[in-house]
């Protein structure tokens, strides 16, 4: 048995830590789940209660949550370089925790047309709108090469990636400074390694 279960559906943001363990160079076994049934069965709500994937069992520790599993992944394969020294993450956590939350909430709440322009809702969502928020993300990636600058690392897997999805789907307009990320990104050999097996994965087209 791997000491690296991965849990997921390539039609998830089990994608995004497929990346990761490419990205780390990680040995591990994967688990494709069905929607439904499979994921809420009682074995894998042992492992996530939440009965969604992603999801990984390290040597007998579980880790969900995309963003999570990311930073974990980073610790645990120190020699992948992905994460700065405990002393130097001020800009690490901001910009993979900018992800996780306003960055999650307002494409999700814009996919669903809830409107946050009344001042006192704008207020307590906490990311203000979608606007302030691509805003934000195209001030930071207009001006350097990776989120933390030269160096890539955790938060180009997530946070890049939610950027990369969202122009594709339609869900994060298409700004200069998001697309020649993207591009950059797409380029990464363990990028393209990650997405040709989930792609693999999918259930045939037609029928």
């Amino acid at each position: 048995m791997s000491d690296l279960m991965f849990f997921t559906n390539p039609m998830s943001r089990g994608r995004i830590v497929r990346m990761m363990l490419e990205e780390v160079g990680a040995e591990y076994a994967t688990t494709v789940l069905e929607y439904g049934p499979e994921m809420r069965s009682s074995e894998y709500l042992a492992i996530n209660p939440m009965a969604k994937v992603p999801a990984i069992v390290h040597r007998g520790t579980v880790v969900t949550e995309a963003a999570a599993i990311c930073a974990y992944l980073a610790d645990v394969y120190p020699d992948a370089g992905l994460a700065p020294p405990p002393t130097e993450r001020g800009a690490y956590y901001r910009w993979l925790f900018f992800g996780a939350g306003p960055v999650e909430a307002a494409v999700t709440n814009a996919t669903f047309n809830i409107d946050t322009s009344d001042p006192q809702i704008r207020g307590r969502v906490g990311y203000g709108d979608l606007a302030s928020v691509l805003d934000t993300l195209e001030g930071v990636m207009s001006d350097r090469e990776w989120l933390l600058g030269e160096r890539f690392s955790a938060v180009d897997v997530y946070l890049g990636s939610q950027v990369a999805w969202g122009m594709m789907f339609g869900t994060i307009e298409k700004r200069p400074a998001f697309e020649s990320y993207a591009a950059r990104l797409r380029e990464r050999p363990a990028i393209q390694r990650a997405a040709a097996k989930d792609d693999a994965l999918m259930p045939p087209q037609g029928g």
